[in-house]
């Protein structure tokens, strides 16, 4: 993988991952609103689930893709400024707003910079360079909650959103670097948009992967809100919940780096949905923890379990999808995953009050397992049928 995007894209995603975790700790520490930290995450997010498809539509025809990457990391540095000068000291509705603003351009962060990535490495390769990508995640998933965790800790909130300004920054010079790409099919852009997502609901594997996977990050969203709220009856601060996502990426991250072979044996839809139910029965001892060493220990476990999912992910993607449309697929598969991790942390903020924390966790590890089984059934999936790579298809799904 080219040293230049991974430096691009890595930055991106670590500045990516410490905003949803600042966000909710800012909001919290100003307002001591949970409603109003779930509300701000979502309108962060929500966004994404219509500019995705339209962004990758016009990602697949325009050779302008490095200025349209730079451009949303330099919306993310003006925004998170604004928002450490608005929360607590504007009315409620302007924090939501400014997210609203950064939110439109995350697709290209989530899917943008892995659609580029077939371009930039041989086909032979594609493999290995799938779980690179995968550790770049969660490199990022890694180092963003805890970085924002300590800074948070140690010196305050707003020395977190700093540094999501500095990751941009970074992204931005790395992202100069790299090679220009020839241009895609000049097909109308809305038309364009309308035939990714038709390809996603008409590739049975394809609708297995992606609804499996949102579901998953509707999950995640719940607990982005919850984990910060559930701490301290573990008698640490609501800052610690970045180490438990650290952990969690920990242990994802050493998997993923070693799926590859998973990746040539297993049909990549399989891989997916057998990782989310791992995932969600993983997760239904967390409420059990009575101590935090001991949530620790469960969150590396976890992550484990889910590590070969996001390379299987790319995958699917990749294998099902002919290279023209892979932007579109992946930015629109990333808007799904966006939106349903906004509402997520919106249902968590309201769910909370009522339910508390530990509910919300076992509900989690439920709707987890639940994304397995309901990608097993939209796909259309048959576990006995077409394990191995001999039964797999080397060409995109057309159905």
């Amino acid at each position: 993988m080219p040293l230049a995007y991974y430096l691009a894209a890595t930055s991106a995603r670590l500045g990516d991952e410490m905003v949803a975790f600042t966000l909710v700790l800012l909001v919290l520490d100003r307002t001591g609103s949970a409603a109003l930290a779930g509300a701000t995450g979502a309108a962060y997010a929500l966004p994404a689930v219509l500019t995705g498809p339209l962004l990758g539509a016009w990602l697949d025809r325009t050779r302008y893709r490095r200025t349209a990457l730079a451009t949303n990391q330099a919306v993310l540095v003006v925004v998170m400024l604004a928002l450490l000068a608005a929360v607590g000291h504007t009315p409620s509705w302007v924090t939501p707003v400014l997210a609203a603003v950064a939110g439109a351009t995350l697709p290209m962060v989530s899917g943008g910079f892995t659609t580029i990535l077939p371009r930039l490495v041989p086909a032979e390769l594609l493999p290995r360079a799938n779980s690179l990508e995968a550790a770049s995640f969660g490199a990022a998933t890694i180092a963003g909650p805890a970085t924002a965790a300590t800074l948070a800790a140690t010196v305050s909130v707003e020395a977190a959103g700093v540094v999501i300004a500095v990751t941009a920054v970074v992204s931005i010079l790395a992202i100069g670097r790299l090679p220009a790409l020839p241009a895609g099919t000049a097909a109308p852009l809305f038309s364009s948009a309308i035939a990714g997502i038709r390809h996603l609901v008409r590739t049975p594997p394809l609708r297995a992967s992606t609804t499996t996977t949102t579901l998953l990050a509707g999950a995640m969203g719940m607990l982005l809100i919850a984990l910060p709220l559930h701490v301290p009856s573990l008698r640490v601060p609501s800052s610690a919940a970045g180490y438990l996502w650290t952990a969690v990426e920990v242990g994802s991250v050493c998997v993923a780096l070693l799926s590859s072979r998973l990746q040539t044996r297993w049909r990549p839809e399989h891989i997916v949905i057998a990782a989310a139910a791992a995932y969600g029965v993983a997760f239904a001892f967390w409420p059990l923890a009575g101590s935090f060493a001991v949530l620790m220990v469960l969150a590396v476990l976890t992550g484990a379990v889910e590590g070969p999912l996001l390379p299987a992910m790319f995958a699917a993607r990749q294998r099902y999808s002919p290279a023209e449309l892979q932007g579109r697929v992946g930015t629109t598969a990333a808007s799904l995953r966006v939106g349903a991790a906004a509402l997520g942390q919106a249902a968590a903020g309201l769910l909370v009050s009522s339910i508390g924390t530990r509910g919300i966790l076992f509900l989690v590890a439920a709707l987890l397992v639940s994304a397995a089984g309901l990608g097993i059934v939209v796909g259309g999936v048959n576990p006995r049928r077409g394990s191995g790579v001999g039964r797999m298809s080397s060409k995109p799904l057309n159905t």
